[in-house]
C-alpha cells in the first residue's frame, strides 16, 4: 500500500454532495491504517445516547459492555465482565468484572463506574444526562429496578420480572461503559470527546470530514493490527465505490445493487454478504388521519407493488426478497403461514372508497437523506411508491430532512407515512416485535414506533413472551403477535435486504455481524503474495 499516493496524503472532494473537500494525511507506513467510508457522520459519540447506524460504527472501537457478541454469530461471551450468574426465580444477575481493565483517560474500570454508567441511562433525573434522550435503555431494559456495586469487581442488577432479552440486551453498542471521569469532566460535550476500554481511542473529530481513532495500547485484549482507524463520510454510494477503486478508501459501506457486478469483476475488490437482519418499511403513522383508519392501512399495502422494488432496487431480487413480516425470516419466531398482502391496485381502491375515500387523499411521504443497508437508494425508493400510491388516488409530496433530524422528527411523530428500517441488534424476535410495534415505545421525542401502532393485545403478547425462557413458547406467542399486526397493518413491510460491504482485495480479517456491528479489532492488510 506504500506505493499509493495516499501513503502520502489522500485529498477527498466529495462530489456532487454539497461537501467541502477535506485533506486527510495518514501516517507514512498506512500499512497500519484504515479509511473506513461511510455515508454519513455519526451524531454522538456518547454510547448511552447512540441509536443510529452512523454513530454506532464507530462507538463500537471504542467501548466495550459487560457482554459482547462473539464473531458472526448473536450468541452473547465474556467482554468486560469475565463471569455471571442468574439466580433461581431470575430477578438478581451476577457479574464478575476484569481486573486491571483501563479506561482511555488511564482511570481503571470498577463496578461503581459500570453503576455509574447505566443509572445515568436508567434515571431521567440524573445529573450526568445532559441533554441526552437515552432511547435504547427504556426500549430495552425496562425490567431493571435497580443496580448495585457490592464490590469492586461485581456488579449486580435487580429486575422487576424475568426478562429472557437481558443477556442479549447487554450486548448492544449503547451498553458500552464510559469513563465516570471523562463525563464529569467534559459535561455536556462528552458526546464528542468519548471515553471508553476498547481498542481504539479518539484522536479527532472533525465533522462531516473525519473522525480519526487511535490504537490503544494499554488496551486489555489482544491488540490490533492496525494502528489508526479513519472514518471518512461520502454521502454517495457512487462517489464512495469510486473512491474505494482509487484507493482513497479502503473499507465501504453502503452498496447500489447495480454495482455489485461491477465490485465482483474487479480483482482489487473485494465483496462481503451475508443474509441481513433487516427490514426496510413504510409506516404509517395512526395518530394522523387517515391512517387512523384500518382500510386505509390495508388499501396502501395493496397499492405498494414490493416485488417491483425489489427487482428494480435490488439487483433483480439477488440482494434482496419483499417483506411480509415486520422481521426476517432468519429469525427463529418468525410466522411462515401468514400470505401477504398481494399487489392490487383495484383492491387498494375499495378499501379507500370504504373507508370514506373514493376518490382518494393527499399526504406527505418522508424518505430518508441517506442510503441505508435496509434502504439503498432512499429518494428513488419514494418515488417508486409515490407512483404507485397516485394509481389509486393518493397524491403524496416527498419530503426529507438532516439525518439526525429525520430521526428526532420520526420519533416525535411528525409525519404522515415515512420510510424506516431497522437492523436487528440481537437475533431475538423481541428487537424487532417489541422495539417497532409494542405501545411501550410510542413516548413522544423517545418513540422507535414509528407507526404509534397502541394494540392492547399484541402487547400483552410481546411481555408475556420476555418473561419465559422456553424458546418453543416464546415463538408461538410471537407468531400469534404477527397475525394481529399483519391484520391491523400499521406498516407497509417493504423489504429484507441482503448486508454488503465493500473492501480493498488486500484488506483482511474483517467479518461483517448478523447485527451490522463493525468492529476492527481484527483487521489487517496482506502484502502481495501473502494473501
Amino acid at each position: 500500500m506504500k506505493n499509493y499516493l495516499r501513503a502520502a496524503f489522500l485529498t477527498c472532494t466529495l462530489l456532487m454532495t454539497g461537501f467541502s473537500s477535506c485533506n486527510i494525511k495518514p501516517p507514512v507506513d498506512s500499512d497500519k491504517v484504515i479509511i473506513f467510508g461511510k455515508s454519513k457522520d455519526a451524531i454522538t459519540l456518547d454510547p448511552g445516547d447512540t441509536t443510529d447506524g452512523e454513530s454506532s460504527a464507530v462507538v463500537v472501537n471504542i467501548f466495550e459492555p459487560l457482554l459482547r457478541f462473539q464473531q458472526e454469530k448473536t450468541l452473547v461471551e465474556p467482554g468486560l465482565a469475565e463471569s455471571w450468574e442468574i439466580s433461581k426465580d431470575k430477578l438478581t444477575w451476577t457479574f464478575k468484572l476484569r481486573k486491571g481493565v483501563k479506561f482511555h483517560d488511564g482511570t481503571l474500570l470498577d463496578a461503581e463506574a459500570v453503576k455509574f454508567n447505566y443509572d445515568r441511562q436508567k434515571d431521567d433525573d440524573n445529573p450526568w444526562r445532559f441533554k441526552g434522550k437515552f432511547e435504547y435503555w427504556h426500549l430495552f431494559f425496562a425490567s431493571v429496578d435497580r443496580i448495585e456495586a457490592p464490590a469492586p469487581d461485581t456488579v449486580v442488577f435487580h429486575l422487576n420480572r424475568a426478562d429472557a432479552t437481558f443477556a442479549t440486551n447487554l450486548a448492544l453498542f449503547n451498553m458500552g461503559i464510559s469513563s465516570p471521569t471523562a463525563i464529569k469532566k467534559y459535561g455536556e460535550d462528552y458526546f464528542k470527546n468519548p471515553v471508553g476500554t476498547g481498542p481504539y481511542k479518539l484522536r479527532r473529530w472533525v465533522r462531516n470530514e473525519k473522525i480519526v481513532l487511535d490504537r490503544f495500547p494499554d488496551y486489555w485484549g489482544e491488540q490490533p493490527a492496525i494502528d489508526m482507524l479513519i472514518y471518512k463520510p461520502v454521502p454517495d454510494n457512487a462517489v464512495r465505490l469510486l473512491e474505494l477503486e482509487s484507493h482513497s478508501i479502503d473499507v465501504l459501506d453502503g452498496i447500489n445493487p447495480d454495482d455489485v457486478p461491477r465490485i465482483r469483476k474487479n480483482e482489487e475488490l473485494s465483496l462481503l454478504t451475508q443474509p441481513g437482519l433487516n427490514v426496510g418499511y413504510l409506516a404509517m403513522n395512526s395518530l394522523k388521519p387517515p391512517f387512523d383508519k384500518l382500510e386505509v392501512r390495508q388499501a396502501i399495502n395493496h397499492a405498494v407493488n414490493k416485488k417491483a422494488l425489489v427487482k428494480a432496487f435490488f439487483a433483480e431480487g439477488d440482494l434482496g426478497e419483499p417483506a411480509v413480516n415486520p422481521m426476517p425470516s432468519t429469525i427463529w419466531g418468525y410466522n411462515d403461514e401468514i400470505q401477504d398482502y398481494d399487489y392490487n391496485p383495484e383492491k387498494a381502491k375499495q378499501l379507500l372508497a370504504k373507508a370514506g375515500f373514493p376518490n382518494g387523499f393527499k399526504t406527505k411521504l418522508w424518505t430518508m437523506p441517506i442510503a441505508r443497508p435496509y434502504m439503498p437508494q432512499p429518494l428513488r425508493i419514494a418515488e417508486a411508491i409515490q407512483a404507485d400510491l397516485k394509481k389509486v388516488g393518493i397524491e403524496s409530496e416527498i419530503v426529507s430532512f438532516e439525518w439526525g433530524t429525520y430521526l428526532d422528527k420520526l420519533s416525535n411523530g411528525e409525519h404522515d407515512m415515512a420510510l424506516a428500517g431497522w437492523i436487528g441488534d440481537n437475533g431475538d424476535p423481541d428487537n424487532f416485535l417489541y422495539t417497532l410495534l409494542d405501545k411501550n415505545n410510542t413516548k413522544k421525542g423517545s418513540a422507535a414506533n414509528y407507526a404509534f401502532y397502541r394494540d392492547e393485545q399484541v402487547h400483552q403478547l410481546l411481555l408475556e413472551a420476555q418473561q419465559v425462557y422456553g424458546q418453543d413458547e416464546r415463538s408461538d406467542l410471537y407468531k400469534r403477535a404477527q397475525e394481529l399486526i399483519h391484520e391491523d397493518a400499521p406498516w407497509v413491510p417493504l423489504f429484507h435486504s441482503t448486508q454488503m460491504m465493500a473492501t480493498n482485495a488486500r484488506v483482511k480479517g474483517f467479518y461483517l455481524h448478523p447485527v451490522g456491528e463493525k468492529r476492527f479489532g481484527s483487521i489487517y492488510w496482506t502484502t502481495k503474495g501473502n494473501e
